[in-house]
């Protein structure tokens, strides 16, 4: 009957190469018993279509000032983020279908949405296994300024944590959007570590087929060398860590999804660690099992006999006391003499999981509401609480970037490539590595455009605009299809003053890529510094139109409509930019400066405390707030804000000139004189700076000093300035 069924799907041209992604339920006909334990491990349940079966309830976030919750209407769950305003409603509500969960359970679950345009998108809420189970926010949301419903589940994410999707052709090159085409595969598959079954299926369903030729069709890892053996654990397993670095590096000529169990994994992807003299290597994260490993006694002095499945099964994983009796006995494998002599002595209880006090759980570094084996061997079991709560870590990295695995690389120009982007890509080594990169590229001339992409994105990042458009223009110049190096290219252009070449490159950049939505948005800003204000709002459009939530664009075409005079349409933008990114301090400055314009004194002040609550060094916005609360009377607030305004930018002329205004209508003219001689010092040409100082130099009664001043507001180019100028020195008798 199998025979038959599988002469059908051949027959219907299912079984061809390209159907790796397709699943391995096929298998499950040959060995039902290794199918059926295997659906019980993390691995088979890394990844799986939501269901109304998911944890519902309400999660407060202060740090953000965010409320999310998880709820269930029409059928399907739902996450929702909102916050609440002065009486208690919500408002910037934003609410996505759950249509994946990623993760087994065993440690936590991600909720994922798919968006219209085939692109996944991880929210922000996510279900943790402890305490018996409770929602909080996932890894890098717990602070006051986070992703929100925008963080995209790259390629990266998915190749460790199911089998191998389908994408569309063209989105397999790097860089690229990562979009996935049809239904997905649901957990790590058979074919991720046997390789794909196409073959084996096909000689398996053949009348007569001999036992050895099927089996030579499929890979079984138990005939591979232990290094390839244990490089299939390796490729999802050894994360040096999760923070900036970066931990690993595909190469650039292999495709996302790519890797074939049985190669060296050294041709997919090269890992990395932080330098030694760090002092980082006793990190512990949610993936360093074999990171950890790798450093035990154990491991090392095995010569390579010790891998994961020393340990563990694939197929099947013991739980209970049956997983402490099973690990147990592996351990005792190699140390049951020593074991029995230390009970012997009374060094050693007779009894107990080795596991418990040589490998404990731990409180992870990376996801705080986890905790994880610490594969780490260790003759005595740590000190301390090991797992008590703990925050985020926010620390950022500044230095060498090491190659971790293989332990060895060989001295190719491919190697030194990769080594050097090691250390920009992240920004860990910045300083070091725009040279060694530079040198690199200049010894070797490679043909991928990807290291002169890299090369030009660190010399952005450290400021060096011209020298990165070089590199810019030779990466577009290497492969002249690259949407993505266009758009590298037009922005840097666009950031660079040069806006016509910026819209010409970024039309190209559009019309071989028109589903990214960025390259439109900042064809859209590059339109309006033309003064092209109409192509600008359709550029922006088209954005908005492949991404909704699109914060920036919102925002951008907020302050364009606001410059067409277009208010209604600026106000609604500015709304929009803040529901996607409540945490977004441009958009909340912009729509307050909006509503006060339009006398919503109210709503305004709202939105100004908004924006300095998320960022509370911003001269000019706390400007604004000033002019909002002289306007209705607070003026000893408006006081403090522009002294606020000034600790943050110590030049800003115009909170100079208000304070002074403002000190003189207290009667205060010596303080008010302090603050038009910074106004005049940090802009000369100011003609209106001149021009109050002399004021307030009149009513501290020096006459000279003011009409040093007058004459210097006299000479301005302002009429109106001018003409009040020439009036007050006539008035001192001093007729020019």
């Amino acid at each position: 009957m199998l025979r038959l069924a599988l002469a059908f799907l051949i027959a219907l041209g299912l079984l061809t190469d390209s159907a790796y992604a397709q699943g391995s339920r096929l298998c499950r006909g040959c060995h039902p018993k290794v199918w059926e334990t295997y659906q019980k491990t993390g691995m088979a349940r890394s990844f799986s279509r939501a269901s109304t079966d998911i944890a519902l309830g309400e999660y407060g976030h202060q740090a953000s000032n965010m409320h999310f919750a998880m709820v269930q209407h029409d059928g399907a769950t739902f996450q929702r983020g909102y916050q609440l305003d002065s009486a208690g409603r919500q408002i910037n509500v934003t609410e996505k279908r759950v249509d994946y969960v990623m993760g087994s359970g065993n440690h936590a679950r991600t909720y994922i949405t798919r968006t219209p345009a085939d692109t996944l998108v991880e929210l922000p809420l996510g279900w943790y296994a402890e305490k018996g189970g409770y929602l909080a926010m996932n890894p890098g949301y717990d602070r006051p300024s986070h992703d929100g419903f925008r963080r995209p589940i790259t390629y990266d994410c998915m190749f460790c944590h199911n089998a191998y999707p389908k994408i569309p052709v063209g989105h397999e090159k790097p860089f690229a959007e990562p979009v996935y085409s049809g239904p997905l595969p649901e957990g790590i598959d058979c074919q991720r570590c046997h390789g794909t079954g196409t073959r084996h299926i096909e000689i398996a369903g053949r009348v007569g087929a001999k036992r050895e030729e099927i089996r030579a069709a499929i890979l079984n890892p138990a005939r591979l060398s232990p290094e390839r053996q244990l490089e299939g654990c390796v490729v999802c397993h050894l994360e040096s860590t999760s923070f900036p670095l970066p931990n690993a590096l595909q190469r650039f000529e292999r495709a996302a999804f790519s890797y074939r169990p049985g190669e060296p994994l050294g041709d997919f992807l090269v890992n990395f660690d932080h330098a030694p003299e760090a002092g980082r290597q006793d990190k512990f994260e949610i993936v360093s099992s074999v990171y950890r490993l790798r450093q035990s006694a154990c491991f090392l002095k095995s010569a390579g006999k010790l891998a994961c499945t020393t340990c563990h099964n694939p197929h099947d994983v013991p739980r209970g006391e049956d997983a402490d009796r099973h690990y147990t006995a592996v351990c005792r494998q190699c140390h049951a003499q020593a074991f029995e002599k230390l009970v012997q002595s009374g060094k050693h209880t007779a009894t107990g999981s080795c596991v418990d006090c040589h490998m404990p759980k731990r409180r992870t570094e990376d996801v705080i509401h986890a905790a994880a084996t610490d594969h780490l061997v260790q003759r005595r079991r740590p000190a301390g609480d090991l797992l008590a709560e703990r925050s985020e870590r926010r620390d950022e990295y500044r230095g060498r970037v090491v190659t971790y695995y293989p332990p060895t690389l060989p001295s190719t120009p491919e190697n030194e490539l990769l080594v050097a982007v090691a250390q920009v890509i992240q920004q860990s080594n910045v300083k070091a590595g725009i040279p060694q990169l530079t040198a690199a590229i200049e010894k070797h001339k490679p043909l991928r455009a990807e290291y002169y992409l890299q090369l030009a994105e660190a010399l952005q990042n450290d400021g060096q605009f011209a020298r990165a458009l070089r590199w810019y223009r030779e990466a577009s110049r290497r492969d002249p299809n690259s949407a993505y190096a266009l758009q590298k290219l037009g922005t840097a252009l666009r950031k660079s003053g040069q806006y016509k070449d910026a819209a010409d490159t970024l039309v190209r950049a559009a019309s071989l890529e028109p589903a990214r939505a960025v390259t439109w948005h900042e064809l859209g800003l590059a339109y309006q510094s033309l003064g092209r204000t109409a192509d600008a709002q359709i550029a922006i459009g088209r954005a908005l139109r492949v991404d909704p939530d699109l914060p920036e664009a919102h925002n951008n075409l907020g302050a364009i409509r606001l410059g067409a005079g277009d208010i209604p349409g600026a106000e609604a933008a500015f709304r929009e930019a803040v529901r996607t990114k409540p945490d977004y301090a441009d958009a909340h400055a912009n729509l307050a400066g909006l509503l006060s314009g339009e006398g919503k004194l109210d709503e305004a002040r709202h939105e100004f405390e908004a924006a300095l609550r998320l960022r509370p060094a911003d001269a000019p916005t706390q400007y604004n707030f000033a002019m909002l609360l002289g306007r209705t009377g607070h003026v000893d607030d408006a006081q403090r804000e522009l002294e606020e305004s000034l600790r943050a930018d110590p030049g800003f002329v115009d909170s100079h000139l208000l304070l002074g205004y403002l000190l003189m209508a207290k009667k205060q003219p010596k303080d008010a004189v302090q603050h038009y001689r910074e106004a005049v010092r940090s802009a000369p040409e100011n003609s209106r700076a001149h021009l109050e100082l002399g004021a307030a130099l009149v009513a501290l009664g020096d006459a000279d000093g003011a009409v040093s001043a007058f004459r210097h507001a006299a000479a301005g180019k302002d009429d109106a300035i001018r003409s009040q100028a020439v009036e007050a020195l006539r008035q001192l008798g001093k007729v020019p």
